[in-house]
């Protein structure tokens, strides 16, 4: 599972932004190495958020067979292996550097023999996936050039009676506690607005309802579900690590939308020396919703 954090890079792929997990990106390039410390940081930080997931899924029979699609370092896919301990999982990803940083985490928690990795971009000729009993995609499916296509390949691929779970954000993440005192009231809401039309612009199946897309490929959706986080403090090192990593990378995506002095303000929670530094605040929170879609192939 990942947050919509990563998708707040300037300069999307054409079909596939930049994000770490979306599985049809053509190639390999610097940013993915950029992604791994936030990916990372998301899946120590929300940790009980994607168990709660995978323990909702309603699985007729333990699945033995699992497809992670845009597994990105692993989250997903070391949830899923902890939730289902006799599965094997088959993460898919179009980042070597994380498929290896995958491998790394796997072989550290003594599951190497039980993840297979394939490099593969999803929007062109589809992978040799086997026939899995679940096919789970985290905050990928709206990076698909041709997302009505990948879910028609994922039925297509599914066992009979397999289940397909599609886990979306719906927004990026907040940080800052609702009326907290600030040099610049607002900041916030107004990075999300420049955020969100950025969104807009580059990435149209962002916030989609993956309900009607999923009947329509031929599923029958057997829930929906939607998770709040809201994590307040006290809070760990590496929520003030998510934080600054997030609003980063936020900040390279709208940083020519914001007014000068939101910018300024910006960069005075970005700096790591000032007291006024987003990873310093005592009343730091993260606040976001992640939905998630079961789907049976009929």
């Amino acid at each position: 599972m990942t947050p919509a954090s990563y998708d707040a890079h300037p300069h999307p792929h054409p079909h596939a932004h930049a994000h770490a997990h979306a599985p049809n990106g053509h190639g390999d390039h610097g940013d993915h190495d950029d992604q791994s410390e936030i990916l990372d940081l998301d899946a120590e930080v929300l940790a009980e958020h994607i168990a709660s997931i995978t323990a909702w899924l309603p699985v007729k029979a333990d699945p033995r067979r699992i497809v992670d699609l845009g597994c990105g370092t692993g989250a997903g896919t070391l949830a899923l292996l902890k939730r289902f301990p006799q599965a094997e999982v088959t993460a898919v990803d179009t980042s070597t550097s994380h498929l290896n940083r995958l491998r790394h985490k796997a072989e550290a928690a003594g599951l190497a023999d039980r993840v297979r990795t394939v490099q593969a971009d999803l929007d062109g000729d589809w992978p040799n996936l086997g026939t899995p009993e679940l096919v789970w995609a985290s905050a990928s499916m709206h990076h698909m050039a041709d997302p009505d296509r990948t879910l028609r390949q994922v039925h297509d691929t599914l066992a009979p009676d397999g289940l397909f779970a599609v886990v979306e954000l719906a927004s990026f993440p907040r940080f800052l506690p609702e009326g907290a005192p600030a040099d610049r009231p607002g900041l916030e809401e107004r990075c999300h607005a420049a955020i969100d039309h950025h969104h807009s612009e580059h990435l149209p199946h962002r916030g989609a309802d993956w309900g009607p897309k999923l009947a329509a490929a031929g599923f029958t959706v057997e829930g929906e579900r939607t998770i709040t986080v809201n994590l307040g403090p006290p809070h760990t090192e590496a929520v003030g690590r998510y934080a600054l990593s997030s609003l980063t990378r936020m900040r390279g995506g709208i940083a020519e939308d914001l007014a000068p002095e939101d910018l300024a303000a910006l960069d005075r929670l970005l700096d790591t020396e000032s007291p006024h530094s987003i990873a310093r605040r005592d009343d730091l929170t993260v606040r976001t919703e992640r939905t998630v879609w079961a789907a049976r192939r009929s």
